[in-house]
């Protein structure tokens, strides 16, 4: 599949995600099974695995559910409600324990709490004083939809706790789920399980909630302080002295042997339980690691979610389409006679890329093997030769776009001396149409300018009609032109006019997400947002061309350094930004203000003892402090480990920067 293939089939799965998020989370209305859903964010995740160009605000990798319906009043949750990582075999479980040990510098003896996934809607449950005040869905992981009344009617949710150890302020969650024999009572009015427990949370009235049979397990918490509870499984023995339901499955093993032998048990065995599940939850047991661990900016560091196995089947392709992604990368997607993989029916199936379809001899007219693997895109695994037509042509791999028609390569990697696996089209700016629209809807994903209403399949109609041709266009919408279009009437016009204005109050970090520049993704864009502080700062630097100076900023490598200058070589990039920034109100990023370290920068030369550069440095950015990468004035610590480099030192000490010992850094922390 050339580039172009690969972002049309990234794109419908993305659409394709956001619209059953939709379905499920906002209309609760859910149209397809559990199983659908996670193989459509498998494939989605997959793809991202393989092509670095493909990004998009909709993508599991960076949402963790939709925007809470306009019909619940919304709260934020105090603490997030992340969604887990997940493996598949036992190799990503082994990369999931060497994360930890290097994130933690070291090895340690580890316990999992391992607990079934149980396939249903996830709820918080805030406690006060023993009293069950307020009961909020995940939504999109940091607001929810409020929907306490509805949860009172679930009889295995306490309203009133009086055990003297109960916590007076707590977050208990936990899922919302349907057994299987009281679906079948309902499975002429619900597509599954999953879709009957959705619905029924997000009743307008809650005397029709309750007639649903509802059932709830709790299994972790959010706001909670304690001293006496130290692990996972001691907080479940917690919940179920409280009164609360725990699965009965839980249990606690120690090794990754342990978890893969058991992992392959319980698949066997899920059948016979009374709900459905779809994987396995490990979670390290003891808390104060789980602390240590923290979060990414999307799930935890310290849990995953393990996946039942991969399904396959034969089909035959049918064509060869090259999708053009948002940084230009041409991905393969083969064009497949539909075909069910567990439940499933699958029509497209990734090709990865160019060398990817050498590799395996794929052709259009040859039968193959496609296998759908946990978060995964439906992809092919191998070619059935002997059923190939001898007339068979192999399939060339266009060397120019087939949006634009510029010129295509393949980048050369420094590091590895090799040329990328991925073809990409030159054309960096907007003259390249698909290249352009995935730009725009990166613009207005999530993660970036958020903006409700204006999902792809709506980008895509307004660039048909010309309404939109860059960003700065949304702004500068004609309503009334809108208003007359088949599927627009005055409500939706009035929301989507409404959701653009409320878009246009956007952090600087946000902002320098959406513009969608390769490299610099979430973490990327908040880095050089804390270290220019403002946009006009930004604009400064790239106007008297300091982008070497972002090279001081930890984090911030040549590698990142190349693809800002690429992309603001091309002029009309830069005047882009500009008007944007005349349009839009980009305040500065909101940092912790209270921490120790409250405009004090740190940098680390040599090895730490008992801990890594990576938790070193987060428990500097929790305490309002920063890290930077290089020796100037500008750096107030160098804290010194085992064998630092002389150079650095001898730097420091010139400049007058005050040199610290480990211990003496930690000793400002406390």
């Amino acid at each position: 599949m050339n580039q172009k293939e690969i972002k049309d089939l990234y794109k419908q799965k993305i659409n394709k995600l956001k619209k059953n998020n939709k379905l499920y989370f906002q209309k609760s209305s859910p149209i397809i099974s559990d199983s659908e859903y996670d193989k459509i964010k498998r494939d989605i995740l997959e793809l991202e695995h393989k092509y670095s160009f493909l990004k998009n605000k909709n993508s599991p990798s960076n949402s963790l559910g939709y925007a809470p319906s306009k019909n619940f009043v919304k709260s934020k949750h105090r603490v997030k409600m992340l969604s887990l990582s997940n493996a598949f075999n036992i190799k990503d479980l082994e990369n999931f324990e060497k994360k930890i040990f290097n994130f933690l510098n070291k090895r340690v003896n580890i316990e999992y709490s391992v607990e079934p996934k149980i396939d249903g809607i996830s709820a918080s449950l805030t406690y006060k004083n023993g009293l069950f005040v307020m009961g909020t869905s995940r939504g999109d992981g940091i607001t929810g939809e409020v929907i306490t009344e509805n949860l009172k009617t679930i009889n295995d949710i306490p309203k009133k706790i009086t055990n003297k150890d109960f916590p007076k302020d707590i977050d208990i969650r936990g899922e919302v789920f349907i057994e299987k024999d009281d679906f079948n009572k309902l499975k002429n009015d619900f597509a599954n399980a999953r879709n009957a427990a959705s619905g029924s949370l997000r009743q307008k009235n809650p005397s029709e909630t309750k007639k649903i049979p509802l059932k709830f397990v709790a299994y972790t918490y959010g706001q909670f302080e304690s001293d006496i509870i130290k692990k996972q499984s001691d907080f479940l023995s917690s919940l179920k002295k409280w009164g609360f339901k725990v699965n009965e499955q839980n249990k606690v093993l120690k090794t990754i042997k342990e978890l893969e032998s058991f992992h392959k048990k319980f698949e066997n065995d899920r059948f016979d339980l009374k709900y459905d599940v779809d994987g396995l939850v490990y979670k390290i047991n003891s808390l104060d690691l789980q602390n240590r661990l923290g979060f990414t900016s999307n799930s935890p560091r310290w849990a995953i979610a393990h996946k039942f196995s991969a399904e396959s089947a034969f089909s035959l392709i049918t064509d060869i389409n090259i999708q053009v992604g948002r940084t230009g990368a041409l991905t393969p997607v083969a064009r497949i006679k539909p075909v069910n993989i567990g439940g499933v029916v699958v029509s497209n199936a990734t090709l990865h890329n160019e060398d990817e379809i050498n590799r395996k001899d794929i052709r259009i007219g040859d039968t193959v093997k496609v296998e759908r693997a946990g978060d995964v895109i439906p992809h092919v695994i191998l070619v059935d030769f002997k059923k190939r037509e001898k007339k068979s042509k192999k399939f060339i791999f266009p060397n120019n776009c087939p949006s634009c028609g510029s010129e295509t390569i393949k980048e050369f990697n420094k590091l590895t001396k090799k040329y990328d696996a991925v073809r990409r089209c030159t054309n960096d700016g907007y003259d390249c149409e698909k290249i352009a629209i995935e730009k725009i809807k990166h613009f207005i994903s999530k993660e970036a300018l958020n903006i409700d209403g204006l999902g792809k399949k709506v980008v895509e109609k307004f660039w048909d009609l010309q309404l939109i041709r860059f960003p700065q266009d949304i702004f500068n919408l004609d309503y009334t032109q809108i208003s007359k279009l088949e599927g627009w009437g005055d409500l939706s016009v009035s929301n989507l006019k409404f959701s653009i204005n409320q878009s246009k109050k956007v952090s600087l970090d946000r902002f320098l997400y959406s513009l969608g520049i390769r490299h610099i993704g979430v973490e990327n864009a908040k880095l050089l947002a804390e270290y220019t502080k403002s946009i006009s700062n930004f604009l400064n630097f790239i106007k008297n061309k300091k982008i070497i100076e972002f090279l001081n900023i930890d984090g911030i490598g040549e590698t990142q350094i190349n693809s800002l200058k690429k992309f603001f070589e091309n002029k009309s990039n830069y005047k882009i930004i500009e008007k944007l920034s005349s349009l839009l109100d980009i305040s500065d990023l909101k940092l912790n203000k209270d921490g120790k370290l409250l405009n004090s920068t740190f940098m680390f030369t040599g090895k730490l003892s008992n801990m890594s550069r990576a938790e070193a440095k987060s428990l500097i950015e929790e305490n309002s402090g920063s890290v930077v990468s290089s020796v100037n004035k500008k750096l107030k610590y160098l804290i010194i480990g085992e064998k630092p480099t002389n150079r650095k030192v001898q730097q420091a000490k010139e400049l007058g920067i005050k040199i610290l010992s480990q211990k003496e850094w930690l000793n400002l922390l406390d």
